[in-house]
């Protein structure tokens, strides 16, 4: 018996592939043993980005701005984005700065006791809530 189940299966599979092939031959592009379409990818170039920005930064006319170390820029929430040793640019007619390098988040207690000198009176409030803080504690 078990002979027999063996002739059944292989007959079975046979007529399988039989409706497989005639399935996909109906799709293939080309003839017997020609290479399968490959789905194209499209490659985007984070370098064609700076291209164009740096492109526009140089139609406002900016001019390098040397010396500087650091930058900070002070945010509502309490905390400040910091370059340390960033290049700066500047268009005084287009009243654009441009600052590129590397940025940290950081808050404003991380930095304190040498950016005292660059806080403004927007930034009063912050610095009476830090003074609260250790006061408290």
């Amino acid at each position: 018996m078990p002979p027999k189940a063996a002739a059944t299966t292989s007959k079975e599979v046979e007529e399988a592939r039989a409706k497989m092939k005639a399935r996909f031959d109906a799709v293939r592009t080309g003839g017997k043993g020609t290479a399968r379409r490959t789905k194209r990818s499209k490659h985007t170039s984070s370098a064609a980005d700076d291209k164009q920005l740096q492109a526009q930064i140089k139609r406002l006319g900016v001019n390098s701005i040397p010396g500087i170390e650091e930058v900070n820029m002070f945010m509502e929430n309490g905390s400040v984005i910091h370059f340390s040793g960033p290049k700066v640019q500047a268009s005084v007619s287009a009243n654009t700065y441009v600052i590129s390098g590397h940025s940290e988040t950081k808050r404003l207690e991380e930095l304190l006791p040498g950016i005292i000198n660059q806080l403004g009176p927007d930034n009063l409030m912050n610095l009476k809530r830090i003074a609260e803080t250790f006061s408290g504690s």
